[in-house]
């Protein structure tokens, strides 16, 4: 007889059976945010009123929420271009980070880094990096810089797949490994690099992250569209970190609706816009996790309305404050280049550094 094999339920794991209500409508409420801020946002670039890139993240919501929900006072990200839903997601607020995708001094870069470029250091968010893989060796440093203090904390290195290819990333396992580093690498796997797709881009036996097993290195896979299953995969990745100092590269499985950027005019060319359509339908995160949340009795449609309206509302308020901020002064041009001149430190005050 033929058995059949029942998919595990992770809402069972440990990391998920502490939650509380309230924990859980705030999950729905970030992931709504997010969706509607990037909504926002597209509507001012498609408007001419942004320059620049834009790398939406829509659809891949529960990815962000799900991983920083595990967040310690000792854990820091780090992520690629595609970073306003980290960004909210470690408690930025949407004012500040619409401001800087209009160029506005009110910004959280000042207005100087635009959408690729969002930093919270105070909110251990150390960006937003335009060059593809370029952050996997400052996420490498970032885990050094924990060990070396000795706090007990790891470091969240999101990459997009096409990122995996990359010669720095490998430079980085390498060094992971070998000096025991609590960095866990995330690799959101939207399926597309640019406009290519992940058969014609990687070369792989069943998965990305199975590349790591040459550096032994930890690895897993991750269904993207299940909170519950992000939550508990990244939080093993985390303890690994966090009591043995041992790296992890987790894959998830996401899905992004728009373009690679909103300059990718053929993302429904290189893809059917019948397989988008089914992404939205059935494999939606904000979809799936409502659902779900409405099957627990944690949710009704009528708190649903009311936290989507909310998100709708500070997505639109957030427009009118970028709308309504200052460009930066000409002068400020010389700012923000070095940090010891801007705050005229010894080294910044004679150009000596420790090299003199």
């Amino acid at each position: 007889m033929e058995q059949t094999v029942t998919a595990p339920d992770f809402a069972s794991s440990p990391i998920n059976q502490s939650l509380r209500p309230e924990d859980k409508l705030r999950f729905l409420r970030e992931m709504l945010r997010i969706r509607h801020f990037e909504q926002a946002a597209l509507k001012q670039y498609s408007a001419g009123k942004m320059g620049g890139f834009l790398h939406l993240y829509i659809g891949q919501e529960s990815v962000a929420v799900g991983t920083v929900s595990l967040m310690g006072s000792h854990d820091h990200v780090i992520t690629a271009y595609r970073d306003h839903g980290h960004a909210l997601a470690v408690g930025m607020s949407m004012n500040e980070c619409m401001a800087e995708l209009f160029g506005k001094v009110t910004g959280c870069s000042k207005g100087k880094g635009g959408s690729m470029h969002f930093f919270a250091p105070d909110k251990n968010y150390w960006g937003g990096h335009g060059i593809v893989g370029g952050q996997t060796p400052l996420g490498l440093g970032l885990a050094y810089g924990l060990k070396y203090k000795g706090l007990k904390g790891a470091a969240l290195c999101f990459m997009g797949d096409g990122a995996v290819n990359q010669g720095c990333f490998y430079e980085s396992l390498n060094l992971a490994s070998l000096w025991d580093l609590p960095v866990v690498y995330i690799i959101e796997n939207n399926q597309y690099s640019m406009g290519t797709s992940l058969e014609r881009s990687s070369a792989f036996r069943t998965c990305l992250a199975e590349r790591a097993a040459g550096f032994a290195i930890d690895w897993d896979t991750c269904n993207g569209e299940d909170l519950y299953e992000v939550r508990a995969k990244a939080q093993v990745a985390l303890d690994r970190a966090h009591g043995q100092s041992r790296p992890t590269v987790l894959e998830i499985e996401t899905y992004r609706y728009y373009g690679h950027s909103v300059a990718d005019a053929k993302h429904k060319i290189y893809r059917s816009e019948e397989e988008i359509e089914r992404y939205k339908q059935d494999h939606d995160p904000i979809r799936l996790w409502k659902a779900r949340l409405l099957t627990e009795g944690v949710l009704t449609e009528e708190k649903y309305e009311e936290l989507d309206q909310a998100s709708r509302t500070e997505a639109n308020e957030s427009v009118q404050f970028a709308e309504e901020s200052p460009i930066p002064s000409d002068e400020s041009i010389t700012e923000d280049v070095y940090f010891e001149v801007d705050r005229q430190t010894t080294a910044g005050r004679t150009g000596r550094h420790f090299f003199n």
